[in-house]
């Protein structure tokens, strides 16, 4: 159940002030982005290899075209680590981490892994749901963001080693350019273009409530359906399934948002031609509002403790 009641005007205001999002530019760019970083040529995108670092190029590529600013002492958006493979080796791994200042110090960290399966038994796993959707929704909002001007600082963090047990998500936490107080939630990406059904879930309000207030969107063709986040149900527990899971290991609040699995989930059919492009679009702009409604709200917690108050009222 969706909750509509005490939402402050502001975040009324921000779901239509981010409508226009939805223009012919923006979505032909949003699926260009998917359709190149899950060509071929990229060879899967494998942590460690070329496919990753070409990767790694055409995104830093389109954040430095929309002015994202770079942390001090990272080289092109950069924040290097080893990641430890399955066989024990070590490679050379990498995330990009960039940045839109707010008015306020406060900041959202919006993230999706960039990297996937590589080329297995000379099959290339592509993973354009998994996850080049993500990417392309990431880069999305950072293109609103970079001419909307957030209120809160908005850190974009494209994270490698996704698929290798969150990697890189968990050394930026424990690396982070910023105090870990300072983020007041973390909004990760992960399979946002593969449903025939036009259902999306968000995982993250069961341990989260204040958040919940805040998944309000205006297409009410597109389903966004809470769940996977409660260990006592049936359905698959995603709290720690993608790189949300290293912020919540710092209680971190978190959504997280994606498609349940299907027949192409971790196979070489994870194609371009195999997404729901009218899907990625809905997704991607829905998710958009709602990173504008908690932007809007600067101070989440202090809202949940009112709707608190309220209730013993």
């Amino acid at each position: 159940m969706r909750v509509y009641l005490l939402i402050p005007l502001a975040l009324l205001l921000s779901c239509r002030s981010v409508k226009n999002s939805n223009t012919p530019k923006s979505n032909e760019q949003l699926l260009t982005d998917v359709r190149i970083l899950s060509s071929d040529e990229y060879q899967g995108r494998r942590t460690g290899t070329k496919g990753a670092e070409m990767s790694r190029s055409y995104i830093s590529g389109r954040l430095k075209k929309l002015g994202l600013k770079s942390f001090s002492g990272y080289t092109n958006y950069e924040q290097p680590f080893k990641a430890k493979e399955k066989n024990g080796s070590l490679s050379d791994a990498k995330n990009l981490i960039a940045y839109i200042p707010g008015k306020s110090d406060q900041a959202i960290v919006i993230s999706a892994h960039y990297d996937h399966l590589g080329v297995v038994n000379n099959e290339i796993f592509n993973g354009a749901d998994d996850n080049a959707s993500g990417v392309a929704g990431l880069l999305k909002i950072a293109a609103w963001y970079a001419k909307a001007k957030p209120d809160n600082t908005i850190i974009f963090a494209f994270f490698d080693a996704g698929e290798l047990e969150w990697q890189g998500s968990k050394y930026f936490v424990n690396h982070s350019p910023i105090m870990l107080e300072k983020i007041l939630v973390n909004i990760n990406l992960d399979m946002i273009s593969h449903n025939d059904q036009n259902i999306l879930y968000v995982a993250g309000t069961l341990k989260n409530p204040q958040l919940k207030p805040f998944i309000t969107y205006t297409n009410q063709e597109l389903k966004i359906r809470t769940g996977h986040d409660n260990p006592k149900q049936s359905v698959e527990d995603w709290t720690n399934q993608s790189d949300q899971g290293a912020f919540n290991a710092k209680k971190v609040p978190f959504l997280y948002f994606g498609v349940e699995d299907h027949k192409d989930y971790h196979k070489e059919s994870d194609e371009y031609q195999n997404i729901n492009p009218d899907f990625l679009i809905s997704t991607s702009n829905a998710i958009l509002e709602i990173v504008d409604n908690i932007d809007k709200q600067r101070d989440i917690q202090a809202l949940y403790r009112e709707k608190l108050q309220m209730k013993k009222q």
